[in-house]
């Protein structure tokens, strides 16, 4: 055999992989780059959405913008009587916060409870929401509530003549108010049921929250403590509105 077939039936000899190794080691750290990159993002991404929300709600608080609260409809126009048997109008309460609520005084049912539960957060409210707002109470029974009825009912409750005011008037008026302006139930039993009830009217339990523009921003059961809380915090937002 020639050298010459010899050498040609070599193999020749592999390349060292020194090379290739060195190019998948690049591209995993590639990979790995691009994965760490993509979590960094994200995890910025999260906080500066974290931030942006937490900075909107201290700026909202802040602002006390009443925007959160629905809108239920607007209080009508009214002409009754405080009982201090002077005039009250609906402009008169224009520009402050009120919380209205619905009882007669001589119920043997709920409303003791209900003005019971409205003295007892009155007196709760800081400073900041009591200067802001006032309750304002309607009698639902105005034939047997005259002023003079309500004002002896008031003082047995201690309710502050300024800040807490007891209406009565028209009969129609009164219920068209409540119907109508409230949206809220009012009916008195029939003749033969009246004399055996404790509550010869049935009306609702509820408290109203009233902004300065008359707007109706909230309902409340007044005999359940999660509601009133409730009002509470309202009262807080509409208080610091500025509005």
């Amino acid at each position: 055999m020639s050298a010459r077939s010899s050498i040609s039936r070599r193999r020749p000899r592999r390349q060292p992989r020194a090379c290739t190794a060195s190019i998948d080691l690049t591209r995993a750290d590639a990979a790995r780059d691009v994965r760490l990159r993509r979590v960094v993002w994200t995890a910025f991404a999260l906080a500066l959405a974290a931030l942006t929300i937490v900075s909107a709600w201290r700026v909202h608080r802040g602002s006390g913008r009443p925007a959160e609260l629905p809108v239920y409809g607007r209080v009508p126009s009214f002409a009754l009587v405080e009982r201090s048997g002077r005039p009250l109008t609906a402009d008169d309460l224009a520009g402050g916060i009120w919380v209205a609520d619905f009882i007669f005084t001589r119920c043997g049912g709920m409303c003791p409870a209900l003005t019971t539960t409205l003295a007892a957060f009155l007196r709760r409210l800081p400073p900041s929401s009591a200067e802001r707002l006032r309750a304002v109470t309607f009698t639902v029974d105005p034939e047997h509530d005259d002023p003079a009825t309500l004002r002896r009912y008031a003082e047995g409750f201690g309710a502050d003549r300024a800040r807490w005011l007891f209406v009565t008037g028209d009969r129609g008026d009164v219920e068209r108010l409540v119907r109508d302006g409230f949206h809220l139930s009012i009916a008195e039993l029939p003749p033969g049921e009246r004399e055996h009830s404790p509550e010869p009217i049935t009306h609702s339990d509820r408290f109203a929250l009233v902004d300065p523009q008359r707007r109706i921003r909230g309902y409340y059961h007044g005999t359940d403590p999660d509601d009133v809380a409730r009002l509470e915090r309202d009262v807080a937002l509409l208080s610091g509105s500025g509005t």
